[in-house]
């Protein structure tokens, strides 16, 4: 079959994100092609086009949505710029994958859905895509922990701590749609929801305990009003109680743990980073009251990326092998995940227990 030829919204020669997951994964994966490149403006796209080998050059996004030889279009750039490049692409009737979140808003994301209604679409939740999370959820379908009684999971936002990154400061407050609540916090709900089933109901607690951080540039005091504590408690779709709790920054002595218990066992996962959707994950189980690594079975990983697990592009990677099969979560799943987080919005404003919305 012809390889899915890829333009991607985004990709700079300075870097970024798109430089330093999605190049390699595509270049990683059989059945793509990397055709195309926007960027700011057409001399920047030009000069990223000749740093990555990518023939055709757009300082115009939409121009690059509506040529013949883009089957695929990734939107690899901040959320506040989404939809003004996801729309143009939908209308051109390409397939478009858009990173995560996929809007500002639960209500930008309604919209985005609704036009991507019929057509093919994905989002960049890497973690269903990580193949030791995806031995995990087989781990607890197959009865490795009997019947799952609770999850317990802790984990640091690695951004909204004491200062802020040049160019980060979008994500300080609610309105740029890149909070601790939309990104990290979103990535860790629906990772759990794959393994364990989502929330049926959920209390939440959010606060911003640091109204100001220092600027790493500047080095002035900025607000930020996002928050930067978010404890969440509730009951899965299973009915085994679960607690999550994410902390802004990071932390000298637990960045991500994440336990299962059962009847018959017990589960721990730990990543060597606070992205744990772009880290390398550690597995251990128990039976007997002791716990062991567990090793992830070759059949979960792409051969060519054995070995590779601690790369930011390996689970982009699988997840664009997965996308060639149609697995990949769509903008509808987004929404579906979006209307989590308004629950865990209206249940810290509220001060009760609420129900996801699961329309």
């Amino acid at each position: 079959m012809a390889p899915v030829r890829v333009g991607i919204v985004g990709l700079s020669a300075n870097g970024g994100w798109a430089a330093t997951a999605h190049v390699p994964a595509l270049a990683a994966v059989d059945g793509y092609e990397l055709r195309a490149l926007s960027g700011s403006n057409a001399d920047s796209a030009r000069v990223a086009g000749e740093k990555y080998g990518v023939p055709l050059t757009f300082g115009d996004a939409g121009e690059l949505a509506r040529h013949p030889e883009v089957d695929l279009v990734v939107v690899a750039v901040k959320v506040p710029e989404h939809r003004a490049l996801i729309e143009p692409a939908l209308a051109a009737g390409k397939q478009v994958l858009s990173e995560w979140p996929l809007g500002v808003s639960l209500a930008e994301t309604e919209t985005l859905a609704e036009a991507a209604r019929g057509k093919t679409t994905a989002v960049g939740l890497q973690g269903r895509s990580a193949p030791a999370l995806r031995y995990l959820r087989d781990l607890i379908k197959d009865g490795y922990v009997g019947r799952v009684l609770s999850t317990s999971l802790i984990a640091s936002g690695a951004n909204w701590g004491p200062s802020v990154r040049a160019g980060r400061d979008y994500q300080l407050h609610p309105e740029g749609g890149a909070t601790m609540l939309t990104i990290p916090f979103a990535h860790t709900a629906d990772a759990l929801a794959m393994v364990l089933g989502g929330f049926t109901e959920l209390s939440a607690t959010m606060a911003t305990v640091r109204p100001r951080v220092r600027d790493e540039v500047t080095g002035e005091s900025v607000a930020m009003t996002a928050p930067d504590q978010i404890a969440v408690t509730g009951v899965l779709s299973g009915g085994a109680v679960a607690s999550l709790h994410l902390r802004g920054g990071t932390s000298p002595a637990t960045d991500f743990h994440w336990e299962i218990n059962g009847t018959e066992g017990t589960l721990v996962v730990e990543a060597a980073d606070p992205l744990f959707w772009i880290a390398k994950l550690t597995l251990r189980g128990s039976r007997t009251g002791t716990l062991e690594k567990l090793t992830v079975p070759a059949r979960y990983e792409l051969p060519q990326l054995a070995g590779r697990s601690a790369e930011p592009s390996y689970n982009v990677a699988h997840a664009y092998a997965r996308h060639l099969k149609g697995d990949l979560p769509d903008f509808a799943h987004a929404l579906r995940v979006h209307r989590v987080l308004d629950a865990v919005q209206r249940s810290a404003d509220s001060g009760r227990r609420v129900e996801p919305d699961a329309k």
